[in-house]
């Protein structure tokens, strides 16, 4: 699988719209981010960098142009977690582990859950 490309956080929230409803032209992605009150000209800069990225493509229909995700939300998310295990927790997995199992209050579904994971992948 090829790698996903670096999203920032500001553009995850426009692959977050495009990958629960996509292909979807600027103006709807625009409304979308309106209540956050982002400028139609940032989002605009937004979809041709995530279109330089790869992470985007573009579809032209008429007069419009529909953006859809070149990247499954799983593969975001894959690469998102991998930088950040890696950038905070140099990669390690016990540490990570240990620290939000101390930081958060896990229910005993959670922990039967992390059971279940551990031994399968065992």
């Amino acid at each position: 699988m090829p790698k996903a490309p670096d999203i920032t956080e500001a553009e995850w929230k426009i692959m977050k719209i495009l990958w629960a409803r996509s292909p979807l032209p600027a103006y709807d992605i625009i409304e979308a981010l309106a209540r956050e009150q982002w400028h139609p000209n940032t989002v605009k800069t937004m979809l041709t960098r995530l279109t330089r990225k790869k992470a985007l493509k573009v579809a032209k229909y008429k007069n419009l142009h529909l953006y859809s995700p070149l990247v499954t939300e799983e593969e975001g998310v894959h690469a998102e977690s991998d930088d950040f295990l890696q950038r905070v927790f140099g990669g390690a997995i016990r540490p990570l582990l240990v620290h939000f199992a101390r930081k958060q209050k896990l229910t005993k579904a959670d922990i039967e859950e992390l059971k279940r994971i551990l031994e399968k992948e065992s």
